[in-house]
């Protein structure tokens, strides 16, 4: 019996312990529902406000000539900056807000954690912010370089176009990461690794695919001093006779009875050839 009626006085203490913990904490309670309530209506005043300047400023001019830049390509994808200059003042205002709630409640770890992401919010708009440019930048440098090639009539204006575009894409984006705090350590390693190899790659590529044409010209410098337009030859091996009309860089033109006959200078070099004296 005296078990049963200590049970009984430690529920009717334990239900009285928590009776006055939440009699205590009722106050903190609707205090905090009623700072809510109240930032909740004010942050929806501060984005009408916001929303308005914004319209006035024509913040969507600026947009529509991001948009114009073609920054992603053919994708559907459009720049919006009135949304996310909203949507970050809303975010923001709403962690603010959690702060002074958490504090109400006493609820420091929370309150802590969001301050320390409130700030690094601007570090992390900044990198937004120069990715976005530097976005454009690439944008205008890609289409500068490639109505340069397409004026000069080059080819290869599509390739180099986007070489120069990526380029400076990677750049600005190892710079947005570190402007954010990340370590680019390892990204800017293995980049330049990549590109050394595709460097020597393609000076290789250049070298061995070159190397008949470098021939070509060669043979052609020493042709032009053997032969002048006027000289008659003939070549027995391949059976061409007649007047020697033009040297070009990679063409021998021979004026013959049928008509002309265009030699590569490879073959008059490489065969026996006969000048009439």
């Amino acid at each position: 019996m005296e078990n049963v009626d200590q049970w009984g006085e430690m529920t009717l203490n334990s239900l009285k312990a928590m009776g006055s913990e939440i009699a205590a904490a009722l106050p903190q309670i609707a205090g905090a529902l009623v700072v809510l309530l109240l930032g909740w209506l004010t942050i929806r005043i501060v984005l009408w406000i916001l929303r308005r300047i914004l319209r006035v400023t024509r913040i969507s001019a600026l947009s529509d000539r991001l948009n114009e830049g073609d920054l992603f390509g053919s994708s559907k994808f459009k720049i919006d900056l009135s949304k996310i200059i909203l949507g970050f003042a809303k975010w923001l205002l709403y962690l603010v807000l959690l702060i002074v709630v958490a504090d109400i409640l006493n609820w420091t770890i929370i309150s802590e954690e969001i301050g320390n992401l409130l700030r690094y919010l601007p570090r992390l708009f900044s990198a937004i912010a120069l990715i976005l440019v530097g976005l454009y930048i690439a944008s205008y440098l890609k289409k500068t370089v490639k109505g340069l090639f397409e004026t000069f009539e080059f080819s290869g204006s599509k390739i180099f176009s986007n070489l120069v575009f990526y380029v400076i894409l990677i750049m600005v984006s190892i710079t947005a990461l570190n402007q954010a705090g990340v370590d680019t350590t390892i990204i800017t390693n293995n980049i330049t690794l990549i590109f050394g190899a595709l460097l020597a790659a393609l000076a290789l590529g250049f070298g061995l695919g070159s190397r008949e044409i470098l021939g070509d010209l060669l043979r052609a410098f020493y042709t032009r001093k053997t032969y002048v337009a006027g000289d008659k030859i003939s070549i027995p091996e391949k059976g061409i006779e007649g007047t020697v009309e033009s040297v070009d860089s990679i063409f021998l033109v021979i004026k013959t009875s049928k008509g002309k006959t265009v030699v590569p200078i490879k073959e008059v070099v490489e065969n026996r050839v006969d000048v009439e004296v």
